[in-house]
């Protein structure tokens, strides 16, 4: 080959050379950008998938204390139903004890004596029982009327204590956790002392100034 066809063939070669080279930055700048979006994608994955291991572990969590709630109600008010009918035994018991003339407490007949202190221990070892098990009894007498927790039967007339105090039980009442089992039956005082109205705190300086 001459001399001359070798230094025409020169620029084709280096033309070539050229383009390849060309064609190679710009499939590296490709696959750069091509590994840079699926780096993206990935990381953009990986939040969403930890934000759902969030949520649900936060669904597990509440289902955990809903279903411990729901266990811990069960067990307290379970017996609810049957305190309250055995509230109404004893409170036929306080009856029978009650109505039972002075008279006869005192004639000292000994077997009287013994039928009285049955029926008195009966009620005390059922009462102490319901106690065993979340039921507690309510005597509000002195407190603030409360009527989540009392039931008014009647008012009394009294200037000497604020209005809206128990001032006699007329029944007891009683709660089991923190629900009324069955309020009790009270009367209220009336016409008393009204409450006297809060002092006023410290007035702000910088409020006078703005005032």
């Amino acid at each position: 080959m001459s001399d001359q066809a070798k230094d025409q063939r020169a620029p084709d070669l280096d033309a070539a050379l050229d383009d390849i080279a060309e064609a190679d930055a710009v499939r590296a700048e490709g696959g750069v950008e091509g590994d840079y979006e699926a780096l993206v994608k990935l990381l953009k994955e990986n939040e969403e998938l930890k934000d759902r291991a969030l949520r649900a572990a936060a669904e597990m969590e509440n289902l955990r204390r809903r279903t411990a709630r729901d266990v811990q109600d069960a067990r307290a008010y379970a017996i609810a139903n049957f305190a309250r009918d055995m509230l109404s035994v004893s409170d036929n018991l306080r009856r029978a004890i009650d109505a039972i003339p002075e008279e006869a407490k005192a004639s000292g007949d000994a077997g009287f004596k013994a039928l009285i202190e049955g029926v008195e221990i009966t009620e005390r070892a059922m009462l102490s029982a319901l106690e065993r098990h979340g039921v507690k009894k309510l005597e509000p007498e002195g407190e603030k009327f409360d009527p989540n927790f009392h039931q008014a039967m009647f008012e009394v007339p009294n200037p000497d204590v604020p209005a809206n105090t128990v001032l006699q039980v007329v029944q007891p009442g009683y709660s089991i956790g923190e629900r009324v089992l069955r309020p009790a039956m009270v009367g209220v005082s009336k016409g008393g002392p009204k409450q006297a109205p809060a002092e006023p705190g410290p007035v702000n300086e910088q409020a006078e100034k703005d005032a």
